[in-house]
């Protein structure tokens, strides 16, 4: 499958999100400047391919200026263009590390995290696909989800959507409700152009409309993505999540969150601890007329039904810290429920 973000020739190259689905365009990245850009107005987003983008600007900053302090200096602009998606740090942070090491060093561990963001997503395809068999009724699954978290925003697969695309795989998925995703309308732009691409059948639906739907016992299961889990359990995602939990909570339907392990943020105490990035009013509202944009919400844990990522399945009944072990978790305890 195509990388949505990747390193080539000397500079990073991906596809800018914003001219989807009308242009599939993409841009080639020769500097630090030009990737803070991409990374402001979205051109690049989702919390894997942030991560992917953090690592890879760090390795633009050593090719353009190898001096400490100017890579120290490129990289906190990197890490702060988006504050809310923990990946974007994380990846800034890992091909930081390596900067005593030299070039070759800082290039390799950033393609590392490219590499290791792609291949999580196939596990968490096959592990919340598991999931919702079990969850779930027999037969065709209908399902809603918000915001776009296919390959596009997570380097290759998708994490939500990759659910979605391993029960189409499968025979089991029936129909997809896609939010648009407002104000930018991810969604109805994004999603709908991957599903298509998947054959699946699909319905773009308002914000607004997506928590009657549940409530009208027109979906199975609610799977969405997110930006960071906090170490308690709660979840920080696209703004227009939180209804759909409370929705699922009071229909019993499920509410599974799909993100790569590099999303689970054990420093960051509970959901009220996690920055929330406020956004240009004049994406919602004409110019002149006051708004607030906040660009994500928190999902509490005690609405969330379970968190998949690529390691494992965690189901947040009660809040107990650290969602992540310290260690690396062993290959025979792939899966970790609190008691």
């Amino acid at each position: 499958m195509v990388r949505c973000i990747d390193w080539q020739d000397g500079a990073v190259l991906l596809v800018d999100q914003t001219l989807l689905p009308g242009e599939e365009r993409w841009l080639r990245v020769p500097d630090v400047d030009t990737l803070v850009d991409c990374i402001a107005r979205l051109a690049v987003r989702g919390a894997p391919a942030l991560g992917a983008a953090g690592a890879l600007g760090v390795a633009l900053a050593v090719a353009q200026a190898p001096d400490p302090a100017s890579v120290a200096a490129a990289a906190e602009r990197i890490r702060t263009a988006r504050p809310t998606a923990v990946n974007l740090a994380r990846g800034v942070d890992r091909a930081l590390a390596r900067l005593a090491e030299g070039p070759a060093a800082v290039l390799a561990e950033a393609q590392a995290v490219v590499a290791e963001e792609a291949a999580s997503s196939k596990a968490i395809g096959q592990r919340g696909a598991d999931l919702l068999g079990e969850l779930c009724p027999p037969g065709p699954l209908r399902v809603l989800t918000h915001c776009n978290t296919g390959w596009l925003a997570a380097v290759e697969w998708g994490t939500a959507l990759g659910v979605v695309a391993t029960l189409q795989q499968r025979g089991r998925l029936g129909r997809v409700y896609a939010d648009e995703t407002r104000p930018l309308l991810q969604g109805s732009r994004l999603t709908a152009y991957e599903l298509a691409r998947l054959g699946a059948d699909y319905r773009v639906v308002v914000d607004g409309a997506a928590p009657s739907l549940i409530a009208r016992g027109l979906v199975d299961a609610v799977v969405v993505g997110a930006d960071r889990v906090a170490a308690n359990g709660d979840v920080a995602n696209k703004v227009g999540t939180y209804p759909l939990a409370l929705a699922g909570a009071r229909a019993g339907v499920p509410f599974v969150v799909a993100a790569p392990e590099s999303t689970v943020d054990v420093a960051t105490p509970t959901g009220a601890d996690i920055p929330i990035e406020e956004r240009d009013p004049a994406e919602v509202a004409p110019s002149g007329i006051p708004a607030y944009n906040p660009a994500f919400d928190v999902t509490p844990y005690d609405l969330v039904t379970a968190i998949v990522t690529d390691r494992r399945t965690i189901r947040p009944t009660r809040p107990v810290a650290p969602l992540m072990p310290v260690t690396p978790v062993r290959p025979d305890r792939t899966d970790q429920e609190r008691p």
